[in-house]
């Protein structure tokens, strides 16, 4: 019997109605589980749709909340159409969440919910994260912070609570591949999908192409795949430079999350970075 006692189930049923802003990823999956259980027809899951997300993304989304059983609406973003955003000046996330809240409060009268909720956890804290300023300013609440839960306990319980996706990797927006500084547009951020589902079909779902300018690619998997992907090179090559790259890299560091903030200026960084 799913167990309606856990303080992440309370925390949610105490909030009377929720939308949960949900991008298929193992937190916000984990808060539409407890919401549906919690509160039944009164959540309801809210997912949005711009270039900056992988088609394989939303499917996984709409897989997993028609699995939960939650509803589940598709919402249009517009972050595109903001110069702001688009310039992607390391305050791109903030753009991006606040349109994503803002869509979802005009959902609210035909959706029926009082409380928009995020999945983020408490390792969020602390960290460059210009996203919750938007959440902040939104009036957006956070259960996975409200059960003092971080990204272990978070896996933890969704394994245990059957989530098929309890060990599934970060997957950011296709945007987040983009250096700082170089413009993010739709035909680059179709690019890095169409470059990483051709790696993912070949054997690599933990990969990244990291877009640079004169239109270069770095291409990321695991050090410890490094050497088999060097065997593929030449195909990797030239697959990527058949979708418009001008040039191939593979990054000799292998894969890390998050790389390209490296490049946001410190004081940038400070900016946005979340009180623990």
């Amino acid at each position: 019997m799913f167990p309606k006692t856990h303080p992440l189930v309370s925390i949610l049923a105490a909030k009377g109605s929720v939308g949960v802003a949900f991008s298929g990823g193992v937190d916000s999956a984990l808060v539409a589980l407890a919401a549906f259980k919690a509160l039944g027809d009164k959540a309801v899951a809210l997912t949005g749709d711009s270039p900056s997300v992988p088609r394989r993304e939303l499917e996984t989304a709409r897989r997993l909340a028609q699995q939960i059983g939650i509803r589940h609406h598709i919402l249009g973003t517009e972050e595109f159409q903001s110069p702001d955003y688009s310039k992607n000046d390391g305050s791109r996330c903030y753009f991006c969440k606040s349109e994503l809240y803002s869509q979802i409060r005009r959902a609210q009268p035909e959706l029926g919910f009082e409380t928009i909720c995020s999945g983020a956890n408490l390792d969020d804290l602390g960290d460059y994260r210009p996203g919750l300023t938007a959440a902040k300013e939104a009036g957006i609440c956070h259960p996975l912070i409200e059960a003092s839960m971080n990204k272990e306990m978070v896996r933890e319980l969704a394994l245990e609570w059957n989530l098929e996706i309890w060990d599934k990797p970060a997957s950011p927006c296709l945007s987040s591949r983009i250096a700082p500084n170089l413009a993010v547009t739709p035909e680059r951020t179709l690019r890095v999908e169409k470059a990483e589902d051709f790696l993912h079909d070949i054997g690599y779902p933990i990969c990244r192409v990291r877009y640079f300018p004169n239109d270069i690619a770095r291409v990321e998997v695991p050090r410890n795949r490094l050497p088999e992907l060097v065997l593929h090179s030449k195909r990797v090559r030239e697959t990527l430079l058949g979708l418009g790259f001008t040039q191939v890299e593979i990054d000799p560091e292998g894969f890390q999350s998050g790389k390209l903030n490296q490049l946001i200026p410190l004081n940038q960084k400070q900016r946005w970075t979340q009180p623990a």
